[in-house]
């Protein structure tokens, strides 16, 4: 295959006329989907390779929890070590390693590809809102991803505390990372959700009203998949994924109002004459002789 056609695989642009409404062929989706997969599996890819590069300080930095949890759980007599076994084990550690600070450096750049496939009909003055989806995006998701570094010490704390006495705890640093990367991933999807609430609003999908009704629900359905989710089973873990996620829903609703509120407003005043847009007061004002350019 030529340049020219490696090239053409990642073209976004459909080759048959947008209808109105942002209608597009089959044809045309499907070649979208294609562009924006392969555009995110280089992006990932790129970073493997640069992380490749810096692994002594990624799994560094990833022992640091574990290294933290160990010191507290050694001053309360709890002796834990993590060890490596097999043969490939180091090799497939090293990968996975440099998997996770790729997706997580580039998620800007794959999450605007995903929301860019999901919403192609979105009216121009919409479009706009994927430009912010893919300034906060990143953002969110790498917060999410710190938040479950800093609250993973104190749950591997708590999970590990069970050792029985005179008893040596051995961590196989391969689970361990797996463990790490599924907290991290799950924190960092989960800081997505209110986001996609919010763009769904712009969308027209959802309404702040019925975010509203449904609040009590939300916020109860929240805790459950923060309990459900979380691959630890303290509920220090949970309640630190749960108490994110529902004040940033709380202020995606509050958005969602405000959007709803405005569009109402345009609404309204789309319906109506151009003289009739501009509110005039017709009420009679006081007439002062001195204005009238007379004298007492």
């Amino acid at each position: 295959m030529s340049i020219v056609g490696v090239l053409r695989l990642f073209r976004v642009e459909p080759k048959h006329p947008v209808g109105p409404e942002g209608q597009m062929a089959l044809a045309d989706h499907l070649r979208e989907l294609r562009a924006r997969v392969m555009i995110a599996t280089v992006t990932v890819f790129v970073g493997m390779v640069v992380a490749w590069f810096f692994y002594d300080e990624l799994n560094s930095l990833l022992l640091d929890p574990y290294r933290r949890a160990q010191e507290t759980l050694e001053a309360q007599g709890v002796d834990t070590d993590p060890i490596v076994s097999g043969i490939a084990t180091s090799l497939l550690l090293q990968i996975k390693i440099s998997a996770l600070a790729s997706v997580v450096v580039t998620s800007p750049i794959w999450l605007y590809q995903i929301w860019a496939f999901i919403v192609p009909g979105l009216h121009p003055h919409e479009r706009r809102s994927t430009k912010l989806f893919a300034v906060i995006a990143g953002p969110l998701f790498v917060a999410g991803v710190a938040t479950a570094y800093y609250v993973l010490p104190k749950g591997m704390e708590v999970l590990l505390s069970f050792t029985i006495a005179d008893v040596q705890s051995f961590v196989e640093l391969e689970r361990y990372l797996s463990f790490l990367i599924r907290m991290m991933l799950v924190f960092g999807v989960a800081f997505e959700i209110p986001l996609f609430v919010v763009m769904l609003n712009l969308a027209g999908v959802v309404s702040g009203a019925t975010l509203g009704a449904y609040r009590p629900w939300i916020v109860l359905g929240t805790f459950v998949f923060a309990a459900v989710a979380t691959p630890s089973t303290d509920p220090f873990t949970m309640i630190m994924l749960a108490l994110p996620m529902t004040i940033l829903f709380l202020l995606s609703e509050v958005v969602a109002r405000l959007v709803d509120r405005r569009r109402a407003r345009a609404d309204r005043l789309a319906g109506l004459d151009d003289d009739e847009q501009s509110e005039l007061d017709y009420r009679p004002e006081e007439v002062r002789r001195s204005d009238l350019g007379q004298d007492d």
